[in-house]
């Protein structure tokens, strides 16, 4: 069984040459977050926050992060959440499963630029509904 970790966070400008273990470091100027695997093997692991990458959650006590940490190229091949500033270790990913989801992630960047790139679509557009339309369109 993995062991418990609670992290702490610190929001700075620039990420820091030297991480501490058990620190999430959050830049939003940059919108990066990094920080140390947390298995202990000492590799940065660096979290993009965007739309088709990681988001970050803040509570005004504790940092959680969506969706879960795969450090696949890594030695360690670590996966875990970071839920309310614990780490939540999740199950390891075959070859296969990390083939997979690196294709649905390329494939969600690919859809989202596109769509960017190409102006508003027919959901965009359902957007522009008063408040009830959208929730009964949800």
């Amino acid at each position: 069984m993995k062991r418990q970790i609670t992290l702490t966070h610190e929001f700075v400008e620039y990420i820091p040459d030297e991480l501490k273990d058990g620190t999430l470091y959050v830049s939003m100027p940059f919108a990066t977050v990094a920080h140390k695997c947390c298995c202990g093997c000492g590799k940065e692991v660096v979290t993009p926050l965007s739309p088709t990458d990681w988001k970050l959650i803040f509570d005004g006590k504790s940092i959680s992060l969506d969706p879960s940490i795969g450090n696949w190229s890594f030695d360690c091949k670590s996966h875990y959440w970071i839920r309310g500033g614990k780490v939540r270790w999740a199950g390891m990913w075959s070859q296969e499963e990390i083939d997979a989801g690196r294709a649905t992630d390329q494939l969600a960047k690919e859809r989202y630029f596109k769509a960017v790139s190409t102006g508003p679509t027919a959901t965009d557009k359902k957007a522009g509904r008063g408040f009830w339309q959208k929730l009964k369109w949800w």
